[in-house]
């Protein structure tokens, strides 16, 4: 079986299919989410707290990323993989724009990118523009864009058009530029429900949400959110697991056992000393 590609993500979204789409940032996880049956993978930014130990997605460097994005490549068979540009590793110049963005698909071998555009972002939509014409599959990303958390000061929902969240229409503008540029499917994070509404009932590509309410084309989560590796919840996420649990219990018991003499155990050695003579 080959993987999904464009036109069968565009099958779905024209049969009214809900797409969907996770994280995952290493081999053990991508292939339990790839037989889970998602759709996509995507190996986001969000790696940088979620998996790297930093505090936010901005430290995360294109190596880091390429390195993440070809260990998930290795473990899937049916889901697309989507990769997610670091923070300036396009935009400073068109050339080394495509240049990180071809090193994506020619050394990670992922299926498409994926990066942020603000509200009106000239400059990332000739970057998409220019990567699509190049045959570089390119997903969009509105709405609340972690990148920018330093510029808009925090984690704020968009779509309300206060001091700190763009304008509904301004996103709708922004969203319809995208697509005119070629991008294949957008993300909507962190934005009202309405917002979500009005900009997947304006464009004509799927449009997947993470916080962006009910009437979008598909969903994306965080893989440790799903799983419970996460330390907090957020109110646009669900729990599926407690593996935090989990692993701690096993954990503690491999101490005890440890601690105990009880592991290794003869069939854990191999010629194991007959201690009985």
């Amino acid at each position: 079986m080959s993987r999904m590609s464009i036109p069968d993500i565009r099958e779905k979204y024209e049969n009214g299919e809900n797409l969907t789409m996770l994280t995952a940032y290493d081999a053990p996880i991508a292939r339990q989410v790839d037989n889970g049956g998602v759709d996509m993978i995507l190996v986001g930014d969000s790696a940088g707290d979620n998996h790297l130990g930093y505090n936010d997605t901005i430290p995360v460097t294109v190596d880091e990323a390429l390195s993440l994005t070809a260990s998930v490549d290795r473990a899937v068979e049916n889901a697309m993989v989507i990769a997610d540009l670091p923070f300036l590793s396009y935009g400073s110049s068109m050339e080394e724009s495509v240049k990180n963005a071809g090193r994506f698909m020619k050394e990670a071998r992922a299926d498409a990118v994926k990066l942020e555009t603000a509200p009106s972002g000239k400059t990332s939509i000739k970057v998409i523009d220019r990567l699509t014409e190049l045959g570089i599959p390119v997903m969009g990303h509105i709405g609340l864009t972690p990148q920018r958390m330093n510029q808009i000061g925090g984690g704020y929902v968009q779509g309300r058009g206060d001091e700190k969240s763009a304008t509904i229409e301004a996103l709708i503008e922004t969203a319809e530029q995208i697509e005119e540029a070629g991008a294949f499917s957008l993300v909507l994070e962190a934005v009202t429900e309405e917002t979500g509404k009005r900009v997947t009932e304006v464009v004509d590509i799927p449009t997947i949400g993470i916080g962006a309410g009910r009437h979008v084309d598909g969903q994306v989560l965080v893989i440790t959110d799903v799983l419970g590796l996460s330390e907090e919840s957020y109110r646009l996420s669900k729990q599926y697991a407690d593996l935090n649990s989990v692993i701690c219990d096993a954990v503690e018991s491999y101490v005890d056992d440890v601690q105990e003499g009880v592991f290794p155990a003869s069939e854990n050695v191999f010629d194991a000393i007959d201690e009985e003579g």
